[in-house]
């Protein structure tokens, strides 16, 4: 998984990247309630999914 995102990601690893990260994401999120570090964890991981999204041009799939 990918801990340090930087400017210069390879957007190639997105398509294994991404769902990772979500899976982790929904993962936590099922957890009732969080702790402050998984809450913290949490931010982290939309943090990561939505740099992903926004430098490799990824639409925000609706469901």
């Amino acid at each position: 998984m990918t801990h340090n995102l930087e400017s210069n990601y390879d957007c190639s690893s997105a398509s294994a990247d991404l769902p990772e990260l979500i899976s982790e994401l929904q993962h936590l999120q099922a957890q009732h309630p969080l702790s402050d570090d998984q809450q913290q964890e949490v931010n982290r991981l939309e943090n990561q999914i939505r740099f992903i999204r926004n430098k490799c041009d990824i639409p925000h799939e609706q469901s």
